[in-house]
């Protein structure tokens, strides 16, 4: 990370960070503490809806990032041995060890104490790990993704990305539309195996990002398309709640790949970031902070709860401190010889 920075690169992962923080915070209030969201003010409801896009502009982002950086490359055999063996073998055994140290802390949080819900509690410790194996697929596809798309022209991926969007993001919309209106099993079949699914769009998203593909696009349609998918998440979720439907705001929702995408793009034009300096800060733990932040949440969260404050006061607090308290252990783990660098994933 040290050389050839890119600095809105670097604005753009300190974001993702601070919103996947932001979103277990949110969740950690709204959710973990099982408050009945009919209970919250209708200016509550809105802030939890309204947080869920936020927050769920992190992973989008880390994706578009991705292939941004690692799919524009040239593969060959030897080439993609030293891709897998720097990236894919390390980060197995990070996912291992933090897997373990999870499991480890869980022990000692809820042992011999009845008022922590065991299976809640793993839950939330847990809840971040599923990105790890399926970004280690990616990684492991991504040498012959680059090698494929070199062969097309940019115009032809993006008309194939269309076609899988349609399927991946498109279709389980309209599932769920006709199940809120109580029409059941509506499902067509279909496969994305190849394509890496919902996470490997935003992927190409990210190397068309790179390829110019969008950049006759204005940047007040972007900034509308960005307004326009917020109101639209938040109005769905809000009309699913009044229908007393169980929805669940995640990637393959459209308008999360709709305003991520347009933010992304937005962003690739800067010529210079504010406040670089501390930005690249973020940036630079952000992975670290990604794998440490949840054993910070569950001792905070009983803490924060109990304040005589708001939900939305309470997720904004408890968002503060798993910034302070995450970045300051990655510091100061990072500066471990031999041991910081490793156990982050710091490149």
């Amino acid at each position: 990370m040290s050389k050839n920075r890119i600095e809105w690169i670097d604005l753009v992962r300190a974001i993702a960070i601070l919103t996947v923080l932001y979103i277990h915070a949110t969740d950690g209030i709204y959710i973990i503490s099982s408050d009945a969201i009919l209970n919250h003010t209708l200016a509550s409801r809105i802030f939890q809806f309204g947080s869920l896009f936020i927050g769920r502009i992190g992973v989008p982002f880390f994706l578009m990032i991705t292939g941004y950086l690692l799919l524009d490359r040239s593969y060959d055999d030897m080439k993609t041995k030293k891709f897998w063996s720097k990236n894919c073998k390390t980060l197995i055994i990070v996912t291992l060890i933090w897997a373990a140290i999870y499991a480890i802390t869980l022990q000692f949080v809820t042992v011999g104490s009845s008022a922590v819900n065991t299976v809640e509690a793993g839950n939330l410790f847990f809840s971040h790990m599923w990105y790890m194996p399926m970004i280690i697929g990616m990684y492991l596809s991504m040498p012959f993704v680059a090698s494929a798309l070199k062969h097309f022209d940019k115009k032809t991926i993006f008309q194939a990305m269309v076609v899988f969007s349609l399927l991946a993001f498109a279709m389980p919309f309209v599932t769920t539309i006709f199940d809120m209106q109580g029409i059941k099993n509506v499902t067509i079949q279909y496969s994305l195996g190849f394509s890496g699914g919902v996470y490997g769009i935003y992927i190409i998203l990210g190397y068309l990002v790179k390829k110019g593909m969008f950049k006759d696009i204005s940047k007040a349609k972007l900034w509308i398309l960005t307004i326009v998918s917020f109101l639209i998440c938040l109005g769905f979720q809000y009309y699913a709640f009044t229908k007393d439907y169980n929805f669940f705001l995640w990637y393959e929702f459209p308008f999360i790949l709709l305003g991520s995408f347009a933010l992304f793009e937005l962003c690739s034009r800067m010529k210079s970031v504010r406040f670089y300096s501390g930005i690249k800060v973020f940036s630079k733990y952000s992975f670290a902070v990604f794998l440490i932040h949840n054993l910070f949440r569950l001792p905070l969260l009983p803490l924060v709860v109990m304040l005589p404050v708001t939900e939305p006061v309470k997720a904004i607090i408890l968002w503060i401190l798993l910034i302070i308290f995450s970045f300051s252990a990655a510091a100061i783990i990072y500066r471990i010889p031999r041991f910081g660098k490793y156990i982050l994933y710091m490149r």
